[in-house]
């Protein structure tokens, strides 16, 4: 059984099956208009960037989500611009094992980490028929969004606009799953207009199933002026050098625990579930400041997701409980009776032990 059929799968059936069926199944391209909310707002490459840190860091945007960019460049760069501001998240590159990509997934399913940045570049080992398409790298066939069982996505975020209608397909399709609810957010600027025009004719030429409504996502950027500052100092620090390094980084570190680690995993398997694919790459310097976000940066119209973010940060669970003595030495220690000392008392008292 497969869900899709590329050539090698066709050429597999010609050797081993005799007389074979194929079943076509018609269901929805996309889930009901009911359980999946499809919004896009029109923001510039700058603004992008800066939009997507207000989401994630007010905590605008809840649950576990996927956000594809168009090469793994910008996966990386994304990762790097995010660790900026304390956000963690993975990348799903496709130059890892396979073994290292099923294993960040099923711990993303798992909810030891929400956010998964993911593109739809093919790897040199990817084959593609048509030349034009090889020459970019690019088809649906091989990308991520395809051909992976993600679970419980709550959000989609297009933070550049899918090529292809059936890219955004198989991108949006990977939330609202089942009977879950699900939203996707496509942040379109004007060189990608031309492409949402596309996706949005296609599902307007139908009928029926085919109808669905695309939802302006309403929020005012001028807003986010105190963000602007932080999010362009964040953004100009990611080099291309800084990039490469993270690239380089987490593939030799990746490959060093797939083949070295492999037989030691095998007898100590909860030593693999507490393996991490969000670890910080320390190929950018962090400013601990930047990990904040002060009062006076939030819109009015923003200040109680503000507060719930920081409320969650804050949270008193978080705390380690103090015992009777470590208490009664911090009270004493408050107490300006009790914790006075006098130089020449000590002194003496060291005279009189002896």
């Amino acid at each position: 059984m497969s869900a899709t059929l590329s050539q090698d799968v066709k050429n597999i059936k010609k050797l081993v099956l005799h007389n074979p069926v194929i079943l076509k199944l018609e269901e929805p391209e996309l889930p009901e208009s009911d359980r999946l909310v499809q919004y896009h707002i029109k923001c510039e490459e700058e603004d992008k960037f800066v939009l997507i840190y207000a989401l994630l860091k007010l905590r605008l945007i809840q649950g576990k989500s996927l956000i594809f960019v168009k090469s793994v460049d910008r996966c990386y760069r994304m990762k790097l611009y995010l660790e900026q501001f304390g956000i963690k998240s993975c990348v799903l590159n496709s130059e890892l094992p396979a073994t290292c990509r099923c294993h960040a997934v099923s711990q993303f399913n798992m909810g030891i980490y929400d956010i998964i940045i993911a593109s739809d570049e093919l790897t040199a080992d990817q084959p593609s028929s048509d030349p034009a398409r090889k020459k970019r790298k690019m088809d649906k066939e091989y990308g991520v969004s395809r051909g992976i069982d993600f679970q419980f996505v709550s959000n989609v975020i297009n933070f550049d606009f899918p090529e292809t209608v059936d890219a955004y397909i198989h991108r949006v399709g990977r939330t609202a799953r089942g009977n879950a609810d699900g939203t996707a957010l496509s942040f379109v600027s004007t060189k990608e207009i031309d492409l949402l025009k596309k996706v949005e004719d296609y599902f307007a030429d139908g009928s029926g199933e085919r109808k669905t409504h695309f939802k302006p996502y309403l929020f005012k950027m001028e807003e986010l002026e105190g963000f602007k500052y932080r999010a362009k100092d964040a953004f100009h620090a990611i080099t291309k050098i800084a990039v490469r390094e993270a690239r380089l980084k987490e593939i030799k570190s990746e490959l060093l625990n797939a083949k070295n680690l492999k037989p030691y995993f095998e007898d100590n398997p909860r030593d693999l579930q507490i393996l991490r694919h969000d670890k910080t790459l320390h190929t950018v310097k962090l400013h601990s400041h930047l990990k904040d976000v002060p009062d006076y940066i939030v819109p009015p119209t923003l200040k109680g997701a503000a507060a719930n973010a920081n409320a969650k940060k804050k949270n008193p669970k978080n705390k380690k409980k103090e015992g009777k003595g470590s208490i009664k030495q911090r009270k004493n220690k408050k107490d300006p009776l009790k914790s006075f000392q006098f130089a020449g008392l000590t002194e003496l008292e060291g005279r009189k032990k002896h």
